[in-house]
């Protein structure tokens, strides 16, 4: 098995310097432990202490594709970020000599990277006795989260980093991820890949690219080139097969899969740009002066639904997934199948025909899965849908035509009851509540000339044109249980969570800022959980670690926004709600 040495000098000069003047008083490891995001599980430091980093720092690992770059990335890092915490670890300095090595085994190099893989991985950093850190995993993506740990017990100019400390870690849900809409406003692929960057050094798993809508399509596919060059904003507003290749790349580079969601039958009016014969209720205005809510195209502007009922549909349907498929590798295909509006199909001659013979909507979505999901099946896909599909009050399918082994339903409405009604019918579930997990909520709505904005003062604003508020507060996010009240046998169906920044008033500009630190807080929360030892919720104890950890992100080049001003940290406990006990 071939090994890999990276290494990078230190200034000695600087090094011996340090090493005289380098003191600082002990501290208990309970109440200061540094920082470590998402906590670990296990974090033993029975004396806490520092150690410099070698002039000739390496790390050791077996070879691998994208270990071996993730351990090269991770060795620049560490010995040039120097990192100043907010305040610094009350840490002493060794005597010990410098830290020289850390050394990574692999249990399995041979692991992909998708769902379920084992991401568990344990690191020990001796004080005394060793000048060799060790980081065992039982695969490469378990190497990388290990990394990313080391790389945060790591500070100050020269760098030195935690010692005398034993870290068992392990991920309580295998799915922890963010989908991104990139229909309704376009992202660079630059910007994407700093989102997977982010992502992965949050220890999320998962990019779900919600690449399509009614708004654009942005995706060329080699099939079907003409729904990209008529249904995207622009020339320069296009994914290409290389763009995609590029962020699934980069995924792999980081330990994060990239999903793609091509959201159908409904979402889809950008289609009729290019096939206006296959789109129902294509560019109409989507709510009808004097109409009543039900009787809506829409649910938002940018109307369109496919035509189950038209087999030049399922032509271009096979065409789309073949090439998505081609060009995203993960056995995971989200298909939609949300919000389908029922006046949208209504309005079609060829449904209102169908509907004259006693047939009914329901079996009109049927007649589409049933054409399109075992064709994705066949591609060795599992397929993820929307929980519409099943659970919608007016348009849905027989469970007997989902297969739980191979579908998987998402939930978005009514927080924990209708994941409990997707468990309870026996399907794996992600859990993406918009009650909790949906980011753009409580920015008001984008419709112009709304009347609701114009109102005498003191009248009450009701949702403020947000359907979805309130803004979702980091504690809300970090509180939230996603098996609460589910069974044990029901909490094991649920794989994880997304949160979800749909795009009607987010883009590049906003992007940092929307999503971080609050997907931080669900990446604690899927990582570690929400609680401590005795099961008390600590989201108070959590509050100055994501300041700092908040702090660390922005110097590494994302945006996040802040949760409090630094005077609360310069002042623990003043910003609480109840002033904290002093003894």
């Amino acid at each position: 098995m071939g090994y890999t040495i990276l290494s990078f000098p230190l200034p000695l000069s600087v090094v011996s310097l340090f090493i005289f003047c380098f003191s600082i008083p002990g501290i208990s490891a309970v109440r200061y432990p540094i920082n470590v995001w998402p906590k670990p599980t296990t974090f033993l430091w029975t004396h806490p202490q520092a150690i410099l980093l070698s002039p000739n720092f390496t790390i050791s690992n077996p070879y691998h594709r994208y270990l071996t770059t993730a351990a090269n990335r991770y060795l620049r890092q560490v010995l040039t970020e120097h990192h100043q915490p907010l305040f610094k670890p009350p840490l002493n300095l060794t005597s010990a000599p410098p830290l020289q090595f850390l050394i990574i085994t692999i249990t399995d190099l041979t692991s992909p990277l998708t769902h379920g893989v084992d991401e568990s991985y344990a690191l020990t950093i001796p004080s005394s006795g060793s000048t060799d850190a060790t980081l065992s995993a039982h695969t490469a993506w378990g190497a990388m989260r290990g990394l990313e740990t080391f790389s945060q017990l790591v500070y100050s100019k020269p760098a030195i980093v935690a010692s005398g400390l034993y870290i068992s870690d392990v991920p309580l849900f295998m799915h922890r991820g963010i989908v991104l809409d990139t229909s309704r406003n376009y992202y660079p692929v630059e910007d994407l890949l700093r989102l997977v960057k982010a992502v992965s050094m949050n220890k999320l798993n998962v990019f779900h690219w919600h690449i399509t809508d009614s708004h654009s399509f942005p995706l060329v596919l080699p099939s079907e080139p003409e729904l990209a060059e008529k249904g995207a904003y622009g020339e320069e507003m296009k994914y290409t097969a290389d763009d995609v290749n590029r962020v699934v790349e980069f995924g792999m580079e980081y330990g994060v899969r990239i999903v793609p969601e091509i959201d159908m039958p409904a979402h889809t009016g950008s289609w009729a740009e290019a096939h206006p014969e296959i789109v129902t209720c294509a560019n109409m205005f989507w709510w009808p002066a004097e109409a009543k809510w039900a009787d809506r195209f829409a649910s938002e502007p940018g109307t369109g639904q496919l035509n189950p009922l038209s087999p030049k549909t399922y032509e271009v349907v096979k065409n789309v997934v073949k090439d998505v498929a081609t060009m995203f590798p993960d056995s995971f295909y989200h298909a939609g199948g949300d919000e389908i509006i029922p006046n949208c199909w209504k309005v079609d001659p060829s449904v209102q025909t169908f509907l004259s013979m006693n047939g009914t909507l329901s079996q009109i979505l049927e007649m589409f899965v049933n054409s399109t999901l075992p064709y994705i099946t066949s591609l060795n896909r599992t397929v993820v849908y929307w929980e519409d599909v099943l659970l919608d009050p007016i348009i849905k399918v027989s469970p007997s035509i989902l297969p739980p082994e191979n579908v998987i339903l998402q939930t978005w409405n009514k927080g924990p009851n209708n994941t409990k009604r997707v468990v309870a019918s026996g399907y794996s579930v992600i859990v993406s509540s918009s009650d909790f997990y949906y980011l753009d909520c409580g920015h008001g709505g984008f419709l112009g000339n709304d009347s609701q904005y114009d109102q005498p003062p003191g009248t009450d604003p009701g949702n403020g044109g947000s359907w979805c508020e309130p803004f979702k507060t980091w504690q809300t996010i970090y509180n939230y249980d996603i098996t609460y009240g589910l069974s044990e046998t029901e909490s094991k169906l649920v794989l994880g969570g997304e949160v979800a920044l749909w795009s009607e008033q987010a883009d590049s500009t906003v992007m940092d800022s929307r999503i971080w630190p609050r997907a931080s807080a669900m990446g604690e929360a899927l990582w570690s959980g929400n609680r401590d030892e005795t099961g008390k919720k600590r989201y108070a104890e959590a509050t100055n670690r994501l300041n700092e950890w908040r702090y660390r992100m922005v110097s590494r080049g994302i945006g996040a926004e802040p949760i409090q001003p630094l005077w609360c940290m310069k002042n623990p406990g003043m910003c609480n709600t109840v002033q904290p006990f002093v003894s």
